[in-house]
């Protein structure tokens, strides 16, 4: 145990050496406020209960987790400062820093960790309830262990502990209350870089230099302010004129971040995103007429012209896909494309052909039937897929009509009501498929209310038992057999059209350096960043 320890806090201090050799003529300056973008305004900062992408933008500032990771995907001392697994992959100890504060001036100790993970993640954290599935209680034989009893191996659990997707949270807090409806939800208290202090909707979240933070020395940045601002042209502006310093996730349009690029004051920066490998999909309501018919999904599936959409509404940004894992797992061997192939020249033709066999054949003026495509409410590059998916739809005799709505009603309609048809997205694979993949289709996660889970209602008992089976299997090659065979079932029966691979890519201001080390990028903690 003393070895892994001693690894640990090197690897911890290495990383440290790292950032201040990488720029060995600047010195880094404290002070400082910097603008974020996020779009659109988060429905909540409760990080613990929504993955929302603008929830994990700011919350991830508040929040440090046990853990966090290089751009290896490999875990990196946070606030545990080292860990040991046992041999039969089913004890997890962890050695917690001492000193630690909460924003509120209370320590951390194991009993806020232990409270976190079985009150809290396992419960109602939308990816946490398969994450730590396996996990069957926590000790606290001291304020500064915590001791994790597995049922079974989790291996993937390591890659989930950071403070954007395990935040841990206060007990003395977050214990009183109804921890869904909580009111620190948007008042949060974390142990984190940066103290929340204000809120106004439909502005901004301010956020100031928390000067009791556990890293000796950081943050440098005294404030960071993220605004929300809906006009698209006013974004790019901001960013143009130094108003505002930093925006990613499309917050930016990708046609303004080609004409951004060629400004001397701003950069465009792709990494950050490794930790995420983002796939957009349209989702069908496989529980309601006609999305219950495959073959009305197949031809959906076939009908959207990937290439299309990746030059003319993401601006090459992105990478054709056929199924839920991204192509960034092919080197594990995970990803596999030998899958049922939509992106064929012919697909209008097979289609209308799907479309007549399952019975829906064309009437007087054209169309077979009518449907409403609920777009993602998450800027101008969604709006511009849902009407290009509006125009691919009637050429194959579907009427879509188009409905945006704000992040708070789409989620209920799409993940607690079920009250929709179609609608576009795009989930995280994250560091491993169990994290990021199996909740999409795996019928565990058909959970009313929690969301960027199994929408579609879609199941199927033998991708169930193979999901199942390569959670806990060690063997790379079995696992890849196993994966290969889920993504031959799930492809086929088509509950989601899988698009593209989204290449994000990140608008920032050159003055400020430092900001993206992480492989999570916009949701890490910005503990090191600063300006020039």
């Amino acid at each position: 145990m003393r070895l892994v320890r001693r690894l640990a806090l090197i690897a911890g201090i290495g990383l440290t050496v790292f950032s201040l050799a990488s720029e060995p003529a600047l010195a880094q300056r404290r002070g400082g406020t910097l603008v974020q973008i996020t779009q659109p305004e988060p429905p909540s900062l409760g990080s613990y209960i929504s993955t929302a992408n603008p929830v994990g933008q700011v919350a991830s500032k508040i929040y440090d987790g046990l853990l966090e990771y290089d751009f290896d995907l490999k875990p990196i001392p946070s606030l545990a400062e080292s860990w040991t697994v046992s041999d039969d992959g089913k004890t997890v100890t962890f050695r917690l820093r001492s000193g630690v504060k909460f924003h509120d001036g209370q320590p951390m100790t194991s009993a806020d960790v232990q409270f976190t993970f079985m009150e809290v993640l396992k419960k109602v954290h939308p990816r946490g309830i398969n994450t730590f599935a396996e996990v069957t209680a926590i000790d606290t034989p001291d304020a500064q262990t915590v001791v994790f009893r597995l049922n079974r191996p989790a291996p993937y659990m390591m890659a989930a502990l950071s403070g954007y997707e395990s935040p841990i949270l206060p007990k003395h807090v977050f214990s009183q209350g109804d921890i869904r409806t909580h009111q620190n939800a948007n008042r949060p208290i974390g142990t984190g870089p940066f103290k929340f202090v204000e809120w106004r909707r439909g502005e901004f979240v301010r956020l100031d230099r928390n000067a009791d933070y556990w890293k000796p020395g950081l943050p440098y940045l005294d404030r960071i302010v993220v605004r929300f601002i809906g006009d698209t042209g006013t974004r790019a502006a901001a960013l143009e004129r130094g108003e505002a310093h930093i925006a990613g996730f499309g917050a930016v349009p990708y046609n303004d971040v080609k004409k951004l690029e060629a400004l001397p004051n701003i950069q465009i920066v792709t990494r950050g995103y490794e930790m995420l490998s983002p796939v957009v999909e349209l989702m069908f309501n496989t529980r309601r007429a006609p999305f219950d018919n495959v073959k009305v999904r197949q031809a959906i599936s076939y009908a959207i012209d990937r290439k299309f959409v990746i030059d003319n509404i993401w601006f090459g940004f992105g990478k054709p896909t056929n199924g839920p894992i991204s192509s960034n797992f092919a080197p594990t061997g995970l990803y596999s494309a030998d899958v049922t192939n939509y992106n064929v020249p012919d697909g209008i033709e097979r289609a209308n052909r799907l479309l007549d066999e399952a019975g829906f054949p064309r009437r007087a003026d054209g169309f077979r039937f009518e449907i409403t495509h609920d777009i993602t409410p998450y800027g101008e590059e969604w709006r511009r897929f849902g009407e290009y998916t509006q125009q691919a739809l009637a050429r194959i005799g579907i009427k879509a009509n188009l409905r945006y709505e704000d992040v708070a009603t789409w989620l209920k309609r799409i993940y607690t009501d079920y009250d929709y048809e179609v609608s576009s997205n795009h989930l995280f694979n994250l560091a491993d498929p169990v994290l990021g993949v199996h909740r999409a289709f795996h019928s565990r996660f058909i959970r009313p209310g929690t969301v960027f889970v199994n929408g579609v209602r879609w199941s199927d008992p033998r991708a169930d038992e193979l999901m199942d089976r390569a959670t806990i299997e060690t063997d790379p090659k079995k696992r890849a057999e196993l994966y290969a065979e889920v993504q031959r079932i799930v492809v086929a029966a088509a509950p989601l059209a899988w698009t593209h691979e989204i290449s994000f890519a990140t608008v920032l201001d050159r003055r400020f350096r430092d900001v993206i080390v992480s492989p999570l990028g916009l949701f890490s903690s910005f503990d090191r960043a600063w300006r020039e």
